[in-house]
């Protein structure tokens, strides 16, 4: 990919209000010394993407310009910076979507993803992927062995929240576990959740079809919620017990007091959903009596290389889980099918640069 083939210009698909996306004719970006040009060749669409395209916001987060949306991404180098030494021109990688400052209390403890000051794609005022090329930093970039398609290293962004959620709750194989919610970040959780040697994961959630795509990531038990009393059937799956470890990854007030309610004594309990408001009645005596370990999990850090290694083993059929498939052109659509068929559609993944 000599220089010579990278155009003046691209094609953006930008949010120019709430639900509506337009396609825009923009300069190719030139990138700075310490990074690289990507171009983009997949991307996942991901639910706070798809709550931006809603609603504009996200709790502290207000959409108040145009916004290019996308962070589950992945391509190929196009260009490098003069000090770029990690990346060369021609390399397929994975791109982590959040660029910290490197020099605060969190990023020196290793906790970047508690940064104040990160820069993480379509998160406002910050653009994002939907376009055909776009710079980051080179140390967000990841190189991917040529058998991993671009498509799962998109995925290794969701699959990230899992193995951060596993390290952070200290799974462990012969823990049993339970994850409430099988959207696309509970059932990368799943193949997280089998990546680190879990054997038993119970998973719960209302819609069959996501019940299922859990049971080929790896769910050994699944609930669902509309005809199941799911901590009647979690008591009964572990004899009266309860499970090590929950994971609650949809937002849900009420899968996250049944999370805490299916925990035996001394178990771990994981918050990776965000919920839309900001108090949930938990019960404190419980947690105390029980001693309970809560674990709130805000994205993941230094998470990307086993992700990569993980989904390059073989071992998950992610690719599965891509249900509809569209082009930078028809991004409007791909949102609107994330937005409205949440029943039937998992992953929705756009191709920038042609499917």
């Amino acid at each position: 990919m000599g220089h010579h083939q990278i155009p003046e210009t691209m094609k953006a698909a930008v949010m120019t209000t709430p639900g509506n996306i337009i396609m825009e004719e923009q300069a190719v970006p030139q990138p700075a010394d310490d990074e690289v040009l990507i171009k983009v060749m997949a991307v996942g669409v991901c639910g706070s993407d798809v709550h931006y395209f809603e609603h504009g916001r996200i709790g502290r987060f207000v959409v108040e310009k145009p916004i290019i949306l996308g962070h589950e991404c992945a391509g190929i180098v196009a260009s490098v910076g003069s000090k770029v030494s990690r990346l060369k021109e021609g390399d397929r990688v994975a791109i982590e979507p959040g660029v910290t400052c490197g020099r605060c209390t969190a990023c020196k403890e290793g906790r970047y993803n508690l940064c104040p000051d990160v820069q993480f794609l379509a998160t406002p005022p910050v653009d994002g992927a939907f376009v055909q090329y776009m710079t980051i930093r080179e140390d967000m970039v990841f190189p991917i062995p040529d058998h991993l398609s671009f498509e799962e290293a998109a995925m290794n962004e969701p699959f990230s929240v899992g193995i951060h959620a596993a390290r952070r709750s200290k799974l462990a194989p012969g823990t049993t576990l339970a994850i409430m919610g099988m959207g696309p970040v509970g059932l990368m959780a799943v193949a997280a959740a089998k990546s680190f040697g879990v054997e038993r994961i119970i998973v719960t959630d209302l819609e069959e079809v996501r019940l299922e795509a859990a049971r080929r990531m790896g769910a050994t038990h699944t609930i669902n919620v509309r005809n199941e009393d799911a901590l009647a059937v979690i008591r009964e799956l572990t004899n009266g017990v309860g499970v090590d470890t929950a994971w609650e990854t949809a937002g849900n007030p009420k899968a996250l007091q049944s999370a805490l309610y299916s925990l035996r004594r001394g178990g771990k309990l994981a918050i990776v959903g965000l919920p839309a408001q900001d108090e949930i009645a938990l019960n404190v005596p419980f947690i105390a009596d029980n001693e309970v370990d809560i674990y709130g999990i805000f994205r993941y850090a230094n998470t990307y290389p086993a992700g990569i290694e993980f989904l390059s083993s073989g071992q998950h059929n992610v690719m599965s889980l891509i249900t509809d498939r569209y082009s930078l052109e028809e991004t409007q659509q791909a949102m609107e099918r994330a937005l409205h068929n949440k029943s039937g559609s998992l992953k929705v993944m756009v191709y920038p640069n042609g499917k």
